[in-house]
């Protein structure tokens, strides 16, 4: 009886010789990556397309030294020539590391277009500030040679500078508006660009200066005369040798070049007798805008509420026989008004008006109001005509020194008022 012969049965066909060899160059080449890892750098290539298949190992080799040059603001570019395997084969990347010492040291990535594999021979780090020295892996596939010897040091500095204090006046003024002073400190030597605005940027100037050996630095010849009345706003940032430039540094001045001038002056009866000069009579004196109190009464430091002289025999409110009244005060070192002409003739000859308590004379500043009120206290030498004087356009003649809270001068033009009064 015929048996037929299963597929079990049939012999398997031969292993040729080619065939066997590729096995090995595989099994081989697996192992040297196994024993090796991504970091090995030798291997297998095959130098034979025949059956046999013939191979050999093959390096990657060191990469070459590489140069760096140090750019700014902490930019460092490394430049290496091509590396190659020991067969002469290129490599396809290469992986760029900086330490911070020639020798030994960690290991540190470089940043920028170094990063991960570069197909080039050159990149560009973005290192912290520090001595850098820099090596070069080259790399082929998953196999890659000995890191590089190290370059020359390279000193880094990406540190920024810091903001720069600036110095401006308060207020820019009539007096300065065409030269104001700005002055500032900052990193020695660097470089200082200032930039002054007005609101809403509407105009615009911009210096360039240095810092000396010391940090401080001052700004040329200051013209805002076209700028807008405001607020101007200062800023200036420095940028060392290396490149780097800091935040800014701020600072603001108020813009007030308008002149105060005397809107008012304005006598009023307080006494018994209207037409006579006599106890609580006053004089009022109104400003087209608040003035520095303390240029005033140099003891008057607050600008925001009323100031007021009233203590026994303080204040002293002279009339001169030509109808002139004036104030003094042991309450103010300095003390700066003025002189009134009453218009009127109300005596013939000086009068004193001083006192205690309720009948002492009082000399008050109201910002609010922008008004100055003399109030006469009690006659004390002289004495005034006895006749009812009539209405008539008094007069005040301002004291060189009084200014608006800004600095702006107040004129020392006698000004007449419009409308008549009388004590």
């Amino acid at each position: 009886m015929n048996r037929r012969r299963t597929s079990v049965d049939q012999p398997s066909p031969p292993v040729t010789m080619g065939r066997w060899n590729r096995i090995v160059v595989i099994v081989v080449g697996i192992l040297l990556v196994t024993w090796g890892g991504p970091a090995a750098s030798a291997f297998w290539s095959t130098v034979s397309s025949s059956n046999f298949a013939a191979a050999k190992a093959d390096t990657v080799n060191q990469g070459a030294k590489p140069t760096a040059a140090v750019g700014l603001a902490g930019s460092v570019t490394v430049t290496w020539t091509a590396s190659t395997t020991a067969a002469g084969k290129s490599t396809t990347g290469y992986s760029i590391a900086r330490y911070a010492s020639a020798t030994g040291g960690t290991r540190v990535g470089a940043a920028g277009t170094c990063t991960g594999t570069v197909a080039a021979l050159s990149c560009t780090d973005t290192a912290p500030t520090g001595t850098w020295y820099y090596a070069v892996t080259p790399m082929l596939s998953l196999w890659q040679g000995t890191e590089s010897l190290r370059s020359t040091g390279s000193v880094v500095d990406a540190t920024a500078p810091g903001a720069p204090v600036i110095t401006a006046p308060a207020y820019v003024t009539t007096a300065n508006v065409s030269n104001v002073p700005v002055t500032g400190t900052a990193e020695a030597n660097s470089t200082v660009v200032l930039t002054v605005t007005d609101a809403g940027a509407a105009h615009t100037v911009t210096q360039t200066r240095t810092a000396n050996g010391s940090g401080a630095w001052s700004a040329t010849t200051l013209n805002l005369t076209t700028f807008n009345a405001g607020t101007i706003t200062y800023s200036a940032r420095a940028s060392d040798a290396a490149g780097n430039t800091g935040v800014p540094g701020t600072a603001s001045s108020v813009k007030d070049t308008t002149v105060p001038t005397v809107t008012n002056v304005q006598l009023s009866n307080g006494g018994a007798n209207q037409g006579k000069v006599e106890k609580g009579d006053k004089v009022t004196l109104t400003f087209s805008e608040a003035l520095d109190a303390s240029k005033m009464c140099s003891a008057w430091t607050d600008n925001t509420t009323t100031q007021t002289l009233d203590d026994d025999n303080q204040v002293t409110v002279s009339v001169t026989s030509a109808d002139i009244l004036s104030v003094s005060a042991t309450g103010c070192p300095t003390l700066k008004l003025g002189n009134v002409d009453l218009g009127s003739n109300y005596t013939s000859q000086t009068l004193t008006y001083r006192g205690t308590g309720t009948n002492a004379s009082v000399l008050e500043w109201n910002p609010s109001a922008k008004t100055v009120t003399i109030t006469l206290g009690a006659l004390v030498s002289g004495s005034p005509i006895g006749a009812t004087q009539s209405a008539d356009n008094a007069a005040f003649t301002p004291t060189s020194g009084l200014t608006d809270i800004a600095g702006n001068a107040l004129s020392t033009s006698k000004f007449t008022s419009a409308t008549t009064s009388r004590f």
